[in-house]
């Protein structure tokens, strides 16, 4: 089954000369953990609520720091026509519970997370992604 199926196609996205306050208001009000960065009609990064707590808070950096120097720039992604199982494994691979989705040429369509995948299966690809990840991360 292609991604496509599963993901969330609707995509709130972030510009990267935006405030981290902008961000973290948008987060809230999506109840999202994470939020695309795009410009120019492409992908650029992402930014997740602990990048803004390492990268920016930490560092002592205020609310209006541009989105540009908390997000991480090197995204990991998927197309919307990978199969499900494949997506699944790469998110256990590398440890990571949402991927951007794009098209093939390479524009953001959507955004698909384990637990989007472990609908699919109860077990195989997605619920082993699931567990390992989980195991990962203490959670």
């Amino acid at each position: 089954m292609p991604t496509s199926d599963v993901m969330t196609a609707d995509v709130s996205v972030v510009r990267s000369d935006q405030s981290i306050r902008d961000a973290a208001r948008l987060m809230a009000d999506l109840d999202a953990g994470v939020v695309p960065v795009g410009e120019n009609d492409r992908l650029v990064g992402m930014l997740t609520d602990r990048d803004i707590t390492v990268r920016a808070v930490a560092a002592g950096k205020g609310p209006d720091t541009p989105i540009r120097e908390a997000m991480t720039t090197e995204v990991r992604y998927c197309y919307a026509d990978e199969d499900c199982a494949a997506v699944a494994q790469t998110m256990g691979e590398l440890q990571i519970r949402r991927l951007p989705v794009l098209d093939r040429d390479k524009r953001l369509v959507g955004i698909v997370s384990l637990g989007d995948l472990s609908t699919l299966y109860s077990s195989g690809s997605a619920g082993s992604a699931l567990g390992y990840v989980s195991e990962q991360s203490g959670s």
